[in-house]
């Protein structure tokens, strides 16, 4: 089961109080205080697990509470901190505040994010000791641990995303240049969820390859698979725009791919200037080359890169795979350079 939303509350556990205590000494008024603090609440923490791809375990349990410390006792002892919590996420989890905001983006494995702080212990009436109070009869109260609703937000982690209308190919592109084991079959909305691969190629690189379920006109409303698996495509490097090129009409692929690029512009902006080559499928039905020309030259003329595969029978997928390799090592070279300037 795919889950990449989920709305959870987490409490950081209550601070325990100090202690009002006096030991008994001769000479010492009232014994002299010796109340300890008491131990400080447990937290609760986000930490990311590679071996996670989905928020599943959320969708069984949505309340996650920390340890309260113990209180502070007699003989200054301190009270023992209560235990923190750590709930595992998959890598791309965007942590959301009651307002929507978003307050953490877990993408690193091993990355761990406090989102609810346990409560301070209380201080013992010995640390409110002085030269003119030697006495004191205060201690402090414990704190309450931070409470809150968090939604966590699953965005998966590709450096290429490969989208296109339902029935196109994309999964087919996918189980053949990676080792994903997407289902195939001819009708539409086959797929249900993202599939990510990973492709290995012969030169030693290697990228994550994302098959996001297949988009229709009105998508950004929610039609069809709809905005949810929208923003699954913001975390790629550039996008693989799938078309099929066995339409009878030339035009009709040209239309779809114009169409498909309104839906990404509606939802957003920043998706509309992601780079992306297009990539006509289905070479293999391919009977009139005039018409497949009329499609290859429309691309050419607009200055957009265009290649013809055939996923099916492996004809073109070579040569695209060594084309994303190349496109993904540049953007990772400017990402490397953006970081040195901003240091």
């Amino acid at each position: 089961m795919f889950i990449d939303e989920a709305r959870i509350q987490v409490r950081g556990g209550n601070g325990g109080n100090g202690c009002v205590s006096f030991r008994r000494e001769k000479y010492e008024p009232k014994g002299g205080p010796d109340g300890g603090d008491g131990g400080a609440g447990g937290d609760v923490i986000l930490k990311v697990d590679e071996g996670l791809k989905t928020l599943m375990d959320f969708n069984y349990r949505r309340h996650f509470f920390a340890g309260k410390g113990a209180h502070g006792g007699g003989s200054n002892k301190h009270g023992r901190s209560g235990k923190d919590i750590a709930l595992r996420v998959p890598p791309g989890t965007v942590v959301k505040g009651d307002q929507g905001d978003a307050i953490a983006d877990l993408v690193e494995n091993g990355q761990e994010f406090i989102v609810a702080k346990g409560g301070r212990g209380g201080k013992g009436n010995a640390k409110f000791a002085t030269s003119s109070n030697r006495a004191p009869k205060k201690a402090q109260q414990g704190e309450l641990g931070e409470e809150k609703t968090i939604e966590l937000e699953l965005k998966i982690l590709a450096d290429v995303a490969i989208v296109g209308l339902p029935n196109v190919g994309k999964s087919t592109l996918i189980n053949n240049i990676s080792a994903a084991k997407a289902k195939v079959a001819d009708y539409a909305f086959t797929t249900k969820t993202p599939n990510l691969g990973v492709v290995f190629l012969d030169d030693g690189r290697d990228f994550v390859v994302a098959d996001i379920p297949g988009l229709v006109e009105g998508a950004h409303t929610g039609k069809g698979m709809g905005i949810r698996f929208l923003r699954h495509i913001e975390r790629a490097g550039f996008l693989v725009h799938l078309i099929d090129l066995s339409k009878d009409d030339p035009d009709t692929a040209i239309k779809e791919y114009d169409m498909l690029n309104k839906e990404l512009e509606s939802y957003s902006s920043r998706l509309a200037r992601f780079s992306q080559i297009v990539v006509g499928n289905k070479l293999d039905l391919v009977k009139d080359n005039d018409k497949y020309k009329a499609v290859s030259d429309h691309f050419k003329k607009s200055g957009i890169e265009f290649f013809a595969i055939s996923a099916l029978t492996g004809k073109g997928i070579k040569h695209l795979s060594l084309v994303i390799a190349d496109k993904i090592d540049n953007i990772r070279e400017q990402e490397a350079r953006s970081k040195k300037e901003e240091h």
